[in-house]
Order: structure tokens, then sequence, then C-alpha cells
């Protein structure tokens, strides 16, 4: 299993000098210690673009198949916020393909996710940076991360205020960072939802689960209606799959195909030239 870059909420305020995000970054110029912390993000941010080949503020970001119907134009949108429900799964699910084609991602306030867990969904371990316990300056944090990292999700430790959430997000428009709340939040690009989960692979009383198939319901502002998507997440090899199609019972066409069937007479009014005695 590959490192995870772990940080407290202190390194992240830190001035340049030690590298936030492990040794892949360059070490920052002594220069940048007289130059303030702007000098330092954008200095880390020039670094991570150069390390992964391409600028920060890119054309959607590539999720996996079975989400991409539910976010507007099939990937996360740079500068752009998601809601999504308090569930770990739908989290790493959508951080897997953006970590797996180069982009850092951010996790702030989740203390309790599981490395084994994230790598299991697809998230390249070696390119995700965790921060569990921001404190009370969360927002802060956050907003900070956003400069450097292309994609953050963040577990809001309280309620924000309206102007700390606007500048928030003109943060995210001028960095072209996408941003994933695991709760409400405001002008939320896409909201998800999670319903109907059911688990496969216990019988009556005994066996192993082997599954969960959920549903996934997308709200949009981009759309007139709500997009649904049923999905295995895990799936049986614990991966995110599109859940299998069940089968349904065939329905009559019309109500005349259950009724009794006619009498020889009005067959032969019907058909004449077909009906005749046989023997």
């Amino acid at each position: 299993m590959r490192a995870i870059v772990q940080l407290t909420a202190q390194q992240v305020h830190e001035p340049a000098g030690r590298d936030p995000v492990g040794s892949t970054l360059e070490p920052a110029s002594a220069r940048s210690q007289d130059a303030g912390s702007t000098g330092t993000v954008a200095q880390l941010r020039a670094q991570l673009e150069r390390v992964q080949g391409r600028r920060l503020d890119a054309p959607v970001l590539p999720v996996h198949p079975a989400l991409a119907s539910l976010l507007p134009g099939g990937g996360l949108r740079p500068g752009s916020a998601y809601s999504l429900p308090r569930s770990t799964s739908v989290l790493l699910a959508l951080l897997a393909q953006p970590s797996q084609s180069g982009s850092w991602c951010g996790v702030i306030g989740m203390p309790r996710l599981g490395a084994e867990a994230a790598e299991g969904l697809g998230v390249d371990l070696s390119r995700l940076v965790l921060i569990p316990d921001p404190g009370a300056r969360w927002l802060a944090v956050t907003a900070t991360v956003a400069e450097v990292l292309p994609v953050v999700a963040v577990r809001p430790a309280g309620r924000a205020a309206d102007g700390e959430i606007a500048r928030l997000a003109a943060r995210l428009r001028d960095r072209g960072a996408v941003l994933l709340v695991q709760g409400h939040w405001p002008q939320a690009e896409a909201v998800i939802e999670l319903d109907e989960p059911s688990w496969e692979g216990v019988g009556r009383g005994h066996g192993y689960l082997s599954g969960r198939e959920v549903t996934l319901t997308a709200s949009s502002r981009r759309w007139p209606r709500s997009r649904r998507a049923r999905v295995m997440l895990p799936d049986a090899a614990g991966h995110i799959s599109v859940a299998p199609e069940r089968m349904r019972r065939v329905e009559p066409l019309h109500p005349a195909a259950t009724a009794s069937p006619p009498s020889e007479p009005a067959l032969a009014e019907h058909f004449p030239e077909r009906m005749r005695a046989v023997g």
C-alpha cells in the first residue's frame, strides 16, 4: 500500500520551507520567505503543475462511468462545488478517477477515512493528502488547500457565514479547484443523494456480504429534472460498478388479453374464409 500524505492544520498555514505534499514536490525557494503567503501558494501551485504535466484549470475532471451521468458535463467541473451525502464510499468513488488521472486530492475533517477502503475503490494514495483535524478554522484550511490542490473534499465542522462561503467560491473559480462537501452547500453545481441501499450475499440467516446496491439521485440547476443511477457501491470485488438490471414481471399489453377466448361463431364472423369443418 502506498503512503498517504497527512498534514495538520498548522502545517497548512506554515510559510514555505517545508514540503506539505510529500517528496514528489520540489522544496520552496528561500526567497519566498519574505514574499508572504501569496508567493508561497503561487510557488506550490506552479510546482504541482510541473509534477502533473498540465494546468490545474483543465476541463472537466473524469469520474467513474457509473457516476458520469449524474454530473453536468459528465465529470467534475473546475471551479465548482458539489454537495454529497455523508457517505465515505460516494466520496471515494468520486476521488478515484481524478487521482488516477494525475490530480492531487485533499480530504479535510475526516479522521476515520480508511486508506485500505480508499485504495479499494481506486483512489491513488500517492496523490492523497489528509488533514484529519482542521479544528475550528476548517473553512480557512479548506480555502488554503484549494489554492494548491485541484480536488478538495471536506466535512464541515460547523456552519459557515455567507460571506466566507462566497469568498471560497470566488477562490475556487479563480484557481479552478473542485470542492466536494459532505453536507449541504449553497449554490452547488450538483447535489447527490443516496437512497434505497440493499446488501447482497446474505441468504436466510447465513452467508457473507458480497456487495451493496444503492440508488444515487443527482439534482442540478442545469437540469429540469433529477437524474438517478443504480450502482454497486461496492460490488463483489470491492469496487464501484453499474448495478445489473433486474428481471421484471411481464405485464399484459391489453386487458382483453386476459379475457376468455372468443367462441367459434365469433371467429367465423371475423375469419370466414379460414373456418371450415373437418372430419
